[in-house]
């Protein structure tokens, strides 16, 4: 068995960019009102642990924190 992925958002630091929703559209989404960042996913599966890590490490703001458990 594989351990957790936990993905964590900073709206107030989400620059509304896209390119999380982009690379990671199961996990991530943006609001229609404001076009910041929303977290579908918390615990995201096995399959989109590779693009979350993507999406976080192309954040140009740094809004997305993941961590392994």
């Amino acid at each position: 068995m594989s351990g957790v992925l936990r993905v964590a958002v900073d709206r107030e630091a989400c620059c509304g960019s896209g390119n999380c929703v982009r690379t990671a559209p199961e996990v991530f989404d943006q609001d229609d009102a404001d076009g910041l960042v929303l977290l579908r996913q918390p615990e995201p599966p096995e399959v989109e642990w590779t693009a979350v890590r993507e999406a976080a490490y192309n954040c140009p703001a740094a809004a997305i924190e993941v961590t392994e458990a």
